[in-house]
């Protein structure tokens, strides 16, 4: 069983997850799910070790286990290294990006 430590208490408790077994945890730890669309078009949905994009602030990377955020996206070319290390890429004119517990998700278009 999997656990995690209270943050207020210090008690381990039982998050309620099964074994994994050790495949699972390796793929799980080096790749993400992401999934990159717009209301009439899904462009990217798969696993991926990395992708890449620019925000106002400058260009940046996400890799598994990234912290959780949301972003507006600019305009530039949207960079998925998939489970395969093949680049893929998706020239966008804008969008959103939610991270979340190894979920990228990219609306495009809105």
């Amino acid at each position: 069983m999997a656990s995690r430590q209270d943050a207020s208490t210090g008690e381990i408790i039982d998050d309620g997850e099964g074994r994994k077994d050790a495949a699972t945890i390796a793929s799980s730890s080096n790749t993400m799910q992401v999934k990159v669309y717009s209301p009439f078009k899904v462009y990217f949905e798969g696993e991926a070790k990395s992708i890449s994009a620019e925000s106002a602030t400058g260009p940046f990377d996400i890799l598994p286990k990234h912290h959780n955020f949301i972003t507006l996206l600019s305009q530039c070319e949207l960079v998925i290294r998939t489970a395969t290390d093949e680049p893929e890429a998706i020239r966008i004119n804008g969008g959103i990006m939610h991270v979340k517990a190894n979920d990228i998700i990219v609306f495009l278009d809105v």
